[in-house]
């Protein structure tokens, strides 16, 4: 790690394109390994579910703990991009409802790794940038619903990702996936007008 913290550890770094999708499929596999079986999720499971071998994962990730920063990073940045996308080609409630489903998914993912997050990201700054971001893409999905859309304009995107948040603790802490979908849909009808 360097002094500032770390920033040129997580500067992404230009891969070759098989080298970019043996990465994408490893830290897809971790995601799905985590999400399913915790911090103990098997190194040599993911790698085998990547297609890859373990020599393969080690080389990218030499620790466990890199490789669940990589899988936050990853997994974040392909919500937070998957938002232009739900609004450009679906209608704006159904593109909402997908990504809150989508956020309620990686937020299981992150619940898997939630003991070696703890030790992996401790800046303040960082879980901050990433609450922007996401409450960004949040945003991006409401105006678009706006504009196509009975959506509320009084809704705040801040607002919308704290109550996501607090769905998917009461999903994960009952155990049950379907409650979080169930809430979801009593949120989407304070975003929507009747």
């Amino acid at each position: 790690m360097t002094s500032d913290g770390g920033s040129e550890a997580r500067r992404p770094r230009s891969l070759r394109a098989d080298a970019q999708r043996n990465e994408d499929r490893l830290l897809e596999a971790a995601a799905a390994a985590f999400a399913r079986d915790g911090a103990g999720a098997s190194v040599k499971d993911i790698a085998r579910a990547a297609g890859v071998g373990v020599g393969t994962l080690y080389r990218r990730f030499p620790s466990k703990e890199l490789l669940i920063e990589a899988i936050y990073r990853h997994e974040v940045q392909r919500l937070c991009d998957s938002a232009p996308h739900l609004a450009a080609t679906r209608p704006p409630v159904d593109a909402l409802r997908t990504w809150m489903e989508a956020f309620i998914d990686f937020m299981t993912a992150k619940d898997g790794m939630a003991d070696a997050l703890r030790v992996v990201l401790t800046d303040d700054g960082e879980k901050m940038h990433t609450r922007a971001l996401l409450a960004d893409a949040i945003a991006h999905l409401l105006a678009a619903g706006q504009e196509r859309s009975p959506a509320r304009s009084e809704v705040d995107a801040q607002d919308v990702l704290m109550a996501l948040g607090g769905i998917s603790l009461m999903a994960s802490s009952e155990g049950r996936r379907d409650l979080a979908t169930r809430l979801i849909d009593l949120l989407l009808h304070g975003i929507v007008k009747s």
